[in-house]
């Protein structure tokens, strides 16, 4: 029972954070998925501060950690695919560390405080460990638990999460809808996880 539900909590992890994310901002009058980030949601400030780590920042790294853990246990495969594992956990501790340090405000301020200052290189580290993930599955040999299609998904998900991040980095410089970029560069993450989860039934 628990291995199954290790093996799911990546698939688990990514509906539940787009469900909480949705949930969240139905608490945040005049909230806007494509102009706003979804770390304004738990922004010092903001009307879900509180409630937002609560039903998405703390779940989730739980469940990234599970997932994490399963995968990086798993037997008969490449240590890269193992080592894939730990940098899903290091993506759930840095969940972790990104809801209990909130951003500020104001996204786009040039005096940051500490908390915004640690929240910001969490989720640097959350998303550098969705690229290096996927790229070691991909460099992995092909096997029943990481198939050539599998690693196909994974080469596509790096290219897209790196092709909207620099989206996402020309609209956070023209102050105009990074939202959306920052939605499909990590929903790309996200399918690869969904992906693993799956494959690994």
């Amino acid at each position: 029972m628990f291995n199954s539900i290790a093996i799911l909590s990546g698939l688990i992890a990514s509906i539940w954070l787009v469900i909480g994310v949705y949930v969240a901002s139905l608490f945040y009058d005049g909230y806007c998925h494509s102009k706003q980030f979804c770390s304004e949601l738990g922004a010092t400030g903001s009307p879900t501060e509180k409630l937002s780590p609560l039903i998405n920042n703390y779940p989730l790294g739980l469940l990234f950690c599970l997932f994490g853990w399963y995968v990086a246990q798993l037997q008969n495969v490449s240590t890269l695919v193992n080592f894939s594992g730990w940098f899903i956990i290091i993506h759930g501790i840095g969940t972790w560390v990104a809801g209990y340090f909130p951003m500020d405000a104001d996204p786009f301020t040039k005096h940051p405080t500490f908390s915004c200052q640690v929240h910001s290189w969490a989720g640097f580290i959350m998303l550098l460990s969705l690229i290096i993930a996927p790229i070691l599955t991909a460099l992995s040999p092909t096997s029943s638990m990481n198939p050539f299609s599998f690693r196909l998904v994974s080469v596509f998900s790096v290219i897209g999460t790196v092709y909207y991040l620099f989206r996402m980095a020309k609209a956070v410089k023209a102050q105009e809808n990074p939202g959306i970029h920052q939605r499909l560069s990590y929903g790309f993450q996200l399918v690869w996880l969904s992906s693993f989860s799956i494959i690994l039934l």
